[in-house]
């Protein structure tokens, strides 16, 4: 009994079971992260429809269209998310200019402080450098490569003997 306790314990804690279910779980908080974003869409998309029946507010119609667009690009990312289980980070950093945008264009440039202009001034320098950057910064990454440690040295010699063979 004592051992059949103990190598079910062992099945429950190994490792590659624990990683699986962890991943199972965050797969299931971004799908319903995903959910809750396109019901958001839906809800701000008839509310912005609803705001055309009354007379128009330009700045309403422009924050409500900038808003979904926003919401759009986070389902995007999410979704991208799901398929490849690595985060964009190009995207990410347009999601983050389109809404410090939306932030100036909805307050009006007029009427947020100095200081307030010079930091949004300096974060958009530093995101639209991140993007400008991301193509050599994952050039240098794809030139370093990650053996796997399930791959013992032996089994690099065999794959790159059989490698040269093939060619």
């Amino acid at each position: 009994m004592p051992k059949r306790i103990i190598t079910k314990l062992n099945t429950w804690f190994n490792r590659k079971t624990i990683v699986t279910n962890l991943e199972v779980f965050q797969d299931i908080i971004i799908i319903s992260l995903c959910m809750s974003l396109f019901c958001v869409m839906l809800i701000r998309l008839g509310d912005m429809f609803l705001s055309f029946l009354h007379p128009l507010d330009l700045r309403e119609v422009t924050s409500d269209i900038l808003f979904i667009l926003i919401l759009v690009e986070l389902f995007r990312l999410l979704i991208d998310y799901l398929q490849t289980q690595k985060i964009s980070v190009g995207a990410a950093a347009e999601i983050t200019i389109v809404s410090a945008l939306r932030e100036v264009i909805l307050r009006g440039v007029l009427e947020i402080p100095r200081d307030q202009i010079f930091g949004i001034s300096f974060f958009l320098i530093v995101l639209t450098g991140i993007l400008i950057a991301l193509p050599w910064i994952s050039r240098f990454f794809n030139h370093v490569r990650i053996i796997s440690p399930e791959i013992s040295a032996d089994d690099t010699d065999l794959l790159s003997e059989t490698s040269i063979a093939a060619d």
